[in-house]
């Protein structure tokens, strides 16, 4: 090209680029003076819930990687989860292997000599498999990405027949099995006994070959627990008739919390400067009351009390939570990036066995005093997306703000998702196990 068209192009070129940088310029004005919305509740503590912005940061604020650490030493064997709860293990009668048990047991190991021939003539194998979550990108498999599916179905791939490997190779496919799971994780979510499925028509394969290839792929960060082979009729996901998950909480130090496992008729409440500050009836719901004309009235329009409190206690927590057990409700509004058409009806409900809080402490390497940390159990016959992180936050921030203890089943009418809390951080939270049998109620870690 020479000079003439490039002297009659230059000016468009520069009007181009003015064009783009006012828009651009523009478009960050907007976004300096955007203004965020928050649900309006009606209840007296609508002044004393924190916003959006503030269950972030208090949430996100925490020691987060001491948990990280925790489950990886729980993945990698170093540690049991049960350590946490020694007093509540005493009480309690559970112990590692029972809840093993728990979770290998199934009605489809029992079905293996079916008369079945030609194609239908395939072997099922359950994988039980352990992970750290801070170490992949999730389970789902996606380009790019490290994630623990495709890790496993990279793991699978020298176990498929013949036929799938011509096939594979015709579609210039990467040679890989295929595994179902019991549930998806996200990022940063570890497992302890997360189970998955995987077929083959080969009968030369010994189960010891694919714990070996497993557990040689990712040392430290992935490993198999347990591998059989079961029926044909087996899913991991169809077949689970309920799934634990365990969330750790961390506090930090000097930080407002229940300081005891005991839920009494009176609590001691833990000031900011590290000293007790009384005791108060667990009646008192820590609500501001007071004249409208002393409200503050934020940068951003939003009205509140003269102080919101970070307050709230472990006791506060499990009453909330206890509201959801035996009951079966819509979690719509506490779950995340659901389909529009999985919003209403049947999709959403969920039956929630068991839903409790207790304070528990993580144990460390070298001799002292280990992180206290909150610990809450959910088992439900199943979760939607992000529906336990949400659950997390949304009962602490209630607890904080001191709401009633049925506030998360009158949240479950709200019609916008405003109404409940971001999800938690992922690194707390654990899949433990998914149960193929009854659940029992025996069988739980915190009591």
């Amino acid at each position: 090209m020479n000079s003439v068209h490039i002297g009659k192009l230059l000016p468009r070129y520069q009007r181009i680029a003015r064009f783009c940088g006012t828009t651009m310029a523009k478009e960050q004005r907007q976004s300096d003076n955007k203004v965020y919305f928050h649900y309006n509740h009606t209840d007296p503590c609508k002044f004393a819930r924190w916003t959006t912005r503030e269950s972030f940061e208090f949430m996100h604020g925490r020691p987060w990687q001491e948990v990280a650490d925790f489950y990886s030493n729980v993945v990698n064997g170093n540690l049991s989860l049960l350590q946490l709860f020694d007093e509540v293990q005493t009480h309690n009668n559970l112990d590692v292997a029972k809840l093993s048990e728990v979770c290998n047991r199934t009605d489809f190991e029992g079905t293996l000599k079916e008369d079945r021939s030609g194609r239908l003539e395939r072997v099922t194998f359950k994988i039980v498999l352990s992970y750290h979550g801070c170490s992949f990108d999730g389970w789902q498999k996606q380009p790019g990405l490290n994630t623990v599916q495709g890790l496993v179905e990279q793991c699978l791939g020298r176990f498929v027949d013949e036929r799938k490997a011509q096939l594979l190779k015709e579609k210039s496919k990467p040679l890989e099995g295929c595994a179902a799971v019991a549930g998806r994780t996200d990022k940063g979510v570890s497992a302890l006994q997360q189970v998955c499925s995987f077929y083959t028509w080969r009968k030369d394969i010994r189960i010891q070959d694919i714990e070996d290839v497993i557990n040689s792929t990712a040392p430290g960060k992935f490993r198999a627990v347990s591998i059989s082979e079961v029926s044909r009729s087996f899913h991991p996901n169809f077949s689970a008739k309920w799934r634990r998950y365990l969330y750790i909480f961390p506090f930090n130090g000097g930080e407002n919390r229940e300081p005891s496992l005991r839920c009494g008729e009176e609590e001691n409440i833990l000031t900011e400067n590290g000293h007790y500050g009384g005791q108060r009836d667990v009646s008192d719901e820590l609500r501001w009351e007071g004249d409208d004309n002393n409200l503050i009235v934020r940068d951003d329009g939003e009205l509140q009390g003269p102080k919101k409190s970070s307050t709230f206690t472990v006791c506060k927590v499990n009453r909330l939570l206890q509201q959801l057990e035996g009951k079966l409700l819509s979690y719509r509004i506490f779950a995340r990036d659901t389909k529009a058409s999985r919003s209403i009806g049947p999709p959403t409900e969920c039956y929630m066995y068991h839903a409790r809080a207790a304070e528990a402490t993580i144990p460390q390497p070298h001799p002292g005093a280990g992180r206290t940390v909150m610990c809450i159990e959910l088992v439900a016959n199943r979760f939607l997306r992000r529906m336990v992180r949400v659950l997390v936050a949304t009962s602490i921030r209630e607890a904080a703000a001191g709401a009633e203890d049925d506030a998360l089943l009158k949240l479950m009418d709200a019609t916008c998702r405003r109404a409940t809390a971001p999800p938690a951080p992922p690194e707390g939270l654990c899949m433990v196990n998914v149960g193929y049998a009854e659940f029992d109620p025996r069988n739980c870690i915190i009591p």
